[in-house]
């Protein structure tokens, strides 16, 4: 049996964990269990997002070999069992909650259900599907078009949700910094929200002044955002700036589709709290082989009655709900189902209960190599070799979403321009062995950290020079700062 601890900065010091107290039950429970010790592992994290999709204690089957692709989906919402053979099983437990809740007790119950399931849930919500591909982007994706009613009813703008309340980009000593650079640049060459837009572009207008070249005169801004509410928010903060600044609605994974336009000019591309918020895969190596992790999205039992009670809906209606809620959206659904829903805000109210209440289970499906796995449109897995292949068992993030929309930037700078981005980034494979980096919940949103190391390696081919660096304006902060230039 392997066990693997990761969050070791939680071993020390004042609020140590107690391992041993916490592990022990689990260790006699699982010698009391006829499962194979010897094709066991159990991973022990530290879960720091307070809302997560994450029991206490969950099952991870550990595949013998690809599934088939006629036998990848699962005959929908609630029903279906995979028929994929398990060669191990890995025990995940969240020591963070491991006072609240009898660990051996729980690892009694997901053993005692069937090996390559351990049953979830009475409502499963999709098959299971490489974790870019889960609902919980529709979620995410939801939360941002619905914006204005999910604030409504929560009583609290998106911001609020971030650790200290607001985003980093609002912070005036940061964005004079990068300004005073891009200054310097034009010298040379002698030619988010609304509140982080108009910290950037006051703060431009007061250094230009003193600065006495009056580039802001010469200044176009562009906002971007694929949320029209925060886009709208936006263009009204800024609104005493006049016509220097446009907004554009964009996906942030194809930034080309609208920003085409600028390939080869922008003197300045700054993204802020994006990345970790952008759809993304998970890999792992385990015993030297890859592994794909797949999820399926459900809700509990418990859960699932006490939504059903409160909603006034049958339990067996909630798979459904959620899949019409994803599709439509709460406005269109209360007008669909006027007898289920009084109004839009009553539909809110179970978007947020079910939200709160999902959970993904997880499973490890073998590759047969790196290079049959697409991190990109461009790119096979074999990107990831340097990354994974020297640092044992390792489960990392493919980025895919951060990658893309980094792939699809680059090309927008000028030769003498850069891309500078805060966010949350790792920028070493071994951070992987000792922390847990998401999923996690942020309010509505799904919140991943960043594949900086993978990320460096793309810019790094692509001719650019490309570092990550402790955000100056905080340099405790988990916030990270990459800056990415057309190499010299």
């Amino acid at each position: 049996m392997q066990i693997d601890v990761r969050p070791v900065s939680r071993l020390r010091g004042p609020g140590a964990v107690d391992v041993a107290a916490a592990l022990g039950p689990v260790f006699a429970a699982l010698s009391a269990s006829p499962v194979d010790l010897a094709r066991l592992r159990v991973v022990c994290d530290w879960i720091q997002y307070r809302h997560n999709f994450a029991e206490p204690v969950t099952c991870r089957p550990v595949l013998a070999e690809p599934v088939p692709a006629d036998h990848a989906a699962e005959p929908g919402p609630g029903r279906g069992r995979s028929r994929a053979r398990p060669d191990s099983l890995e025990i995940g437990i969240d020591l963070r909650r491991c006072g609240e809740t009898d660990l051996a007790t729980r690892v009694k119950e997901v053993l005692a259900g069937p090996e390559d399931t351990a049953h979830p849930g009475p409502v499963l919500l999709e098959p299971w599907v490489p974790a870019s591909e889960s609902c919980i982007w529709r979620f995410n994706t939801l939360y941002w078009q619905a914006l204005s009613r999910w604030e409504q009813a929560t009583g609290r703008e998106y911001e609020q949700a971030l650790p200290g309340g607001e985003s980093d980009a609002r912070n005036t000593e940061a964005a004079a910094e990068m300004i005073l650079g891009l200054l310097r640049v034009w010298d040379e060459l002698e030619v988010g929200n609304g509140s982080q837009a108009r910290t950037w572009l006051d703060t431009f207008a007061a250094l230009d002044q003193g600065h006495g070249r009056e580039y802001y005169r010469r200044l176009h801004y562009l906002m971007g955002d694929y949320s029209p509410h925060v886009l709208e928010r936006a263009r009204q903060a800024v609104a005493h700036h006049g016509d220097r600044v446009n907004g554009l609605v964009l996906d942030a994974t194809r930034p080309l589709l609208t920003l085409g336009f600028l390939r080869g000019k922008a003197f300045c591309v700054y993204i802020s709290n994006v990345y970790d918020n952008l759809p993304t895969d998970e890999l792992a190596s385990i015993g030297g082989r890859p592994y794909l992790v797949e999820v399926r999205a459900y809700l509990g039992d418990e859960d699932v009655g006490r939504i059903a009670a409160r909603h006034g809906v049958p339990d067996g209606a909630l798979a459904g709900l959620t899949e019409r809620l994803l599709r439509l959206g709460p406005d269109l659904l209360a007008e669909a189902a006027p007898e289920t829903f009084a109004d839009a805000d009553r539909v809110v109210a179970l978007w947020h209960d079910i939200w709160l209440a999902l959970r993904l289970q997880e499973r490890y499906v073998p590759l047969e190599g790196l290079d049959n796995y697409r991190v990109s449109p461009s790119l096979t897995g074999e990107i990831l070799r340097p990354l994974m292949g020297s640092s044992g068992d390792i489960r990392m993030h493919a980025s895919n979403g951060a990658l893309a929309s980094f792939e699809g930037t680059l090309p927008l700078l000028h030769p003498f321009g850069r891309l500078l981005c805060h966010d949350l980034f790792l920028t070493e494979p071994a951070q992987y062995h000792a922390g847990f980096y998401g999923p996690g919940k942020y309010d509505g949103s799904v919140v991943n950290w960043v594949n900086g190391p993978l990320l460096q390696l793309i810019g790094n081919r692509r001719g650019f020079d490309v570092q990550i660096a402790p955000f100056g304006a905080r340099p405790g902060s988990n916030v990270k700062t990459l800056t990415a230039q057309v190499r010299d």
